[in-house]
């Protein structure tokens, strides 16, 4: 139980950040620090550690804020699939074969995508613009 609680904790803070990152008060402050370090250059000469400070800083940054990002990313397009399933599963003419599709294969993908090409094409030639295609009504579409 304490595993689950911490995992809400990492969760919490990373959604948190995540949030305040994305914010304009986040870009002006970093602004604000980019700005201060061009500004203390010549008091400190340019120096190698005066170079450094700003290196470091942003590669530390930038390295944490990549896997913040995904984790963000993840999440975002796990609901979006689950609503895009919960969508398809609910609609009477929608093929339930496509829930879950991001689990396919690249060549799997790229197949049902050349296949709805097919039936875009076949959709335009189409004299009725109310008739409805699917997965399910086309076996002639290879």
């Amino acid at each position: 139980m304490k595993k689950i609680k911490n995992k809400n904790r990492f969760e919490i803070f990373a959604n948190k950040i995540t949030h305040i990152t994305g914010t304009s008060a986040a870009f002006l402050i970093a602004f604000a620090i980019i700005l201060l370090w061009v500004i203390t250059g010549p008091i400190f000469k340019f120096s190698d550690t005066w170079q450094l400070v700003i290196n470091t800083g942003t590669t530390v940054i930038t390295f944490l804020m990549v896997f913040l990002i995904q984790k963000s990313q993840n999440k975002d397009s796990k609901s979006i699939q689950l609503k895009l399933n919960e969508l398809i599963a609910s609609s009477e003419k929608a093929s339930n074969r496509m829930v879950a599709i991001e689990d396919l294969t690249e060549a799997e993908l790229d197949h049902l995508h050349k296949f709805y090409a097919q039936l875009a094409e076949k959709a335009q030639k189409e004299k009725n613009i109310r008739e409805s295609h699917s997965i399910q009504n086309t076996s002639n579409i290879t």
